[in-house]
């Protein structure tokens, strides 16, 4: 059934919307806790094959498991604009800006010591070795569209050559 047209129901309300999920930053920061304690006592594990003696036999190997604010956002079960929420509340900006740090250390010193893949935590980080190549004067690189001509002519003669 329908409520009457014109109610004025929502008036009556002792609260507007949801009540927050962490009401304070230290709830918060308590709950990413809880993540980072998780993360290290649930590595993942590798089957690895150990051989002695001529037997062969298979070993979990604990492999470290990297924080990500994904996963944070799983286990706190919010989502990622919830978190962007919290990052931009003027109370909770201390406890946001140490877990990305928090996060961001763990995979970097993670991947420096070998423990994680460097070229996926560096890509995710956003640390990459770029190198730009310019022209003359910064400009745009010049071609010789006849000069590639040659170029290729001349490689595909040395392999027909090679071929033969």
């Amino acid at each position: 059934m329908a409520a009457p047209k014109g109610n004025q129901f929502w008036k009556v309300r002792s609260s507007h919307g949801r009540k927050p999920i962490f009401e304070t930053p230290e709830k918060l920061w308590d709950a990413c806790s809880e993540y980072f304690e998780w993360v290290e006592a649930h590595p993942l594990k590798s089957a690895e094959l150990v051989t002695f003696q001529g037997t062969g036999t298979l070993v979990d190997v604990p492999k470290m498991r990297a924080m990500t604010l994904d996963g944070l956002y799983i286990f706190l079960d919010i989502d990622r604009t919830t978190w962007s929420d919290y990052c931009k509340r003027e109370d909770f900006i201390s406890v946001t800006t140490r877990v990305d740090r928090i996060i961001r250390t763990q995979k970097f010193e993670g991947a420096s010591a070998g423990f994680l893949n460097a070229n996926i935590i560096a890509r995710d980080l956003g640390l990459a070795d770029k190198t730009e190549i310019t022209g003359k004067d910064g400009g745009a690189i010049e071609v010789d569209d006849r000069a590639e001509g040659r170029r290729v002519a001349f490689l595909l003669a040395k392999a027909a050559q090679q071929a033969d």
